[in-house]
């Protein structure tokens, strides 16, 4: 199933109706603070209520006005969604199973603490909780907080097992995330694979953290382990990079002819200078009329070589030519070569409120409402067999898959014939819907 921009406020309407009342105990984050004397608030006549002075339309959850810069940190306004699972603030709850942890009182991303897990010669280090009562986790996604010093030779599993052994794993199959300027940062993890029994997911008894490593050593620290409710059906985002022509023609008649939504993330100086082969900001805006999003994809550039003077002065750059030109989804940042650090993170936060990313061959997927805004993962768009199968994970497990694209004739892009068939399969699947980031950060921001 597709969607195009002139169905957003239906989207956005029935999207906020299904959140807000399935998400049980969320209720009191969303509420102000101040006793109302009747039903409707102070504001009753307008239709007001207590989640926000814009009730039942939703509007509460809008994007900003495009502006240059942010109205907050989206990292830390929505840094802890969800239900808590388990805190970390004991280590009898978990029992080491492969490789090395311990507590440690120097790091925590919530708390006083956390617990780090350490793998040694390609080892891999696993930890695992026994829940207080089977738990029924059918409609719940699940997401915890990690950092580590270890990023490019790690995956991440969070491993729901049931009470008859079965298990279910979901996984970040790499991450972007890091060099010398380590910090936390939040992952929810999409389905990866499952036992060969499927699992009872209503009658899961046992949660499990496992850290591959492909490397010499591995080390990372977890903490605040949450669920989120899931949504109604699965997501599908298919995003460009860099302003190639091929978005503009063929891709743009694909979209337009399965009626489905896309994003292109534009590198300025590229479009501002014209570059051979790149879409000028008249095809760019005519592809947002049409019903794509034109999103930013930064000074293109390695940011983490860059000192703090060059970096701010390249965002907000970046920035100020996106809101120049009326890119309606200049909200949204697609780091360049994927790199990024919490240096990175700390002045983009200034100007944009959400994108990534972690970056991964194989799928790679996020629960929508507990990701890390700025810190999403993606899978790179080059093999048709895996786009279909990562459409087919966002159906059947209602998460959202972020398919990368670049240039039809590049090793990192399925070719157009194939593109077509993956947009007809989207078009054709029940259950799944190809959106933008306006559409997933709403979503976010509702299951916080």
């Amino acid at each position: 199933m597709t969607k195009r921009r002139n169905t957003r406020r239906r989207f956005l309407a029935a999207s906020s109706a299904t959140a807000i009342a399935a998400m049980a105990g969320c209720t009191d984050v969303l509420s102000d603070d101040s006793d109302d004397d009747d039903e409707n608030g102070e504001n009753g006549e307008n239709g007001d209520d207590e989640n926000g002075e814009n009730g039942e339309n939703g509007d509460e959850y809008e994007s900003p006005e495009l502006a240059v810069e942010t109205e907050y940190n989206s990292r830390e306004e929505f840094r802890q969604p969800g239900e808590q699972l388990n805190d970390f603030e004991t280590g009898d709850d978990w029992e080491i199973l492969e490789g090395e942890a311990e507590i440690d009182d120097e790091y925590s991303f919530d708390g006083d603490q956390s617990l780090r897990l350490m793998a040694e010669d390609e080892g891999n280090a696993v930890v695992a909780t026994q829940l207080d009562e089977a738990m029924d986790m059918e409609d719940l996604d699940v997401s915890m907080a990690v950092q580590t010093t270890t990023p490019f030779n790690i995956a991440l599993e969070i491993q729901l097992r049931d009470i008859y052994g079965g298990y279910a794993s979901y996984s970040l199959r790499e991450v972007s995330y890091g060099n010398d300027n380590v910090s936390w940062f939040r992952i929810c993890p999409g389905f990866f694979d499952e036992s060969t029994t499927p699992v009872e997911q209503d009658a899961i008894d046992e949660v499990r953290i496992i850290v591959h490593n492909t490397g010499d050593e591995a080390e990372v620290w977890v903490d605040d382990l949450r669920t989120h409710e899931k949504p109604d059906q699965g997501y599908v985002i298919l995003c460009w990079d860099d302003g190639f022509e091929d978005f503009y023609e063929p891709a743009g008649p694909i979209h337009d002819e399965y009626d489905v939504t896309a994003v292109q993330a534009a590198v300025r100086q590229w479009t501002r200078d014209q570059r051979e082969g790149i879409m000028t900001i008249d095809q760019l805006l005519e592809r947002q009329e049409a019903g794509d999003q034109i999103v930013a994809h930064g000074t293109h550039t390695e940011w983490t070589d860059l000192d703090d003077a060059e970096l701010e002065d390249a965002i907000s750059t970046d920035k100020n030519w996106a809101v120049n030109n009326e890119l309606e989804g200049g909200h949204y940042l697609v780091f360049p070569h994927n790199d990024f650090d919490d240096r990175v993170l700390d002045i983009a936060t200034d100007y944009y409120y959400a994108g990534g990313f972690n970056q991964s061959g194989s799928p790679n997927l996020t629960g929508v409402h507990g990701f890390d805004p700025l810190v999403m993962p993606r899978t790179i768009g080059h093999d048709l067999d895996i786009a279909m199968d990562c459409v087919d994970i966002a159906a059947q497990h209602r998460q959202c898959t972020v398919l990368n694209f670049h240039e039809f004739d590049l090793d990192n892009t399925m070719d157009e014939d194939d593109y077509e068939e993956l947009v007809q399969y989207i078009d054709e699947t029940d259950g799944v819907e190809a959106i933008d980031f306006d559409d997933l950060w709403l979503m976010r921001r509702e299951g916080h």
